[in-house]
């Protein structure tokens, strides 16, 4: 075994072939009979041989590598989002470069800094929060895949499911059985914006009170402040709708361990996103499956259409309300 790595030229004198040989056995797709690509891996296992691929990415400008960019890993959605987007990628004969980023504009700075890798594209489970951000990220023309962002550029593309018609979906179930007082937690992002517009109509429509609207900060904490502030109302919601499945938990704890309710006897709860802790049993919590899986599948299929078409695109995925024991005993 020579004292220096093992190249190309080392691989064809074992197999007594050509380089260009062992170049294409190589090369997904290159013409070589299967008599000789076998010849060629034997001896590359042999020798422990990895083809450097640094030349090729320089030759076709392409390193099959897609940047996936995910929040803070406080939130189980983030750990599903993630798992998601590598089968996807994986199955599409990609590589994974993992980042994490708290923001919109974290996201901008990272993506001029990934240009030096030769990425692919980006696939993002945060939302652009600004026109301003999407224009910035959109300068270093690489094609980004953002997961109900709202925001589409030349080079932003969209993957979302309909999350006005989600908090319409909320609320009408809510409404159905019984409730009369309907609240929100909200955060600050396009999604929750939309999703706290279809909630709010239909309980206008539905001939009832203004939703109350609240703050969230998208974990535990602000759920269950949001909780302890509804506690100490005048008027106490019995219908809840929770941007994500965190807060709804933090709700519940509240209202449970501090003020002696019961869910979902004193008070309806929907949460968002069908992560793990909503189907345990001290929670069972009602909640909305965004189909995650699908949106990852999508966003890796627009990443692979955006190098050739050009413009930027929103693709809709179908939502499930999946109906526990927070709104039926």
């Amino acid at each position: 075994m020579p004292d220096r790595p093992i190249t190309s030229h080392d691989v064809a004198r074992l197999a007594g072939v050509s380089q260009s040989a062992v170049s294409r056995a190589f090369t997904p797709g290159a013409s070589i009979s299967a008599a000789l690509h076998a010849k060629v891996k034997e001896a590359a296992a042999r020798l422990g041989y990895q083809p450097n691929l640094l030349p090729r990415m320089m030759v076709q400008g392409r390193s099959g590598i897609v940047a996936v960019v995910i929040g803070g890993a406080y939130n189980p959605f983030h750990a599903a989002t993630l798992e998601a987007f590598s089968r996807a990628i994986q199955t599409a004969g990609k590589r994974i470069m993992l980042v994490q980023a708290e923001n919109d504009r974290a996201l901008d700075e990272m993506v001029g800094e990934l240009i030096g890798y030769r990425i692919d594209g980006v696939v993002s489970a945060l939302s652009i929060l600004s026109q301003e951000a999407a224009d910035a990220i959109s300068a270093h023309r690489i094609p980004v895949v953002t997961l109900n962002s709202g925001i589409i550029t030349d080079y932003i593309h969209v993957v979302e499911i309909d999350n006005t018609s989600a908090g319409r979906a909320a609320a009408d179930l809510m409404i159905s059985r019984g409730a009369t007082r309907l609240a929100y937690i909200g955060a600050d992002s396009i999604a929750s914006r939309a999703r706290q517009a279809g909630f709010c109509a239909a309980v206008e429509d539905a001939g009832l009170p203004a939703a109350l609207c609240l703050p969230g900060s998208l974990d535990h904490d602000g759920g269950l402040a949001a909780g302890r502030e509804m506690l100490a109302a005048a008027v106490r919601p019995d219908g809840i709708f929770c941007v994500n499945d965190l807060t709804a938990i933090g709700v519940i704890d509240a209202f449970r361990l501090e003020g002696g309710l019961t869910i979902p006897g004193d008070a309806q709860i929907v949460g968002f996103d069908n992560i793990p802790a909503s189907r345990w049993p001290g929670y069972n919590l009602t909640t909305i499956d965004q189909n995650v899986g699908r949106m990852a599948e999508c966003a890796v299929e627009r990443l692979d259409a955006a190098s050739s078409d050009g413009s930027g695109q929103a693709i809709c995925v179908d939502f499930t309300l999946l109906e526990r024991g927070t709104t039926f005993p």
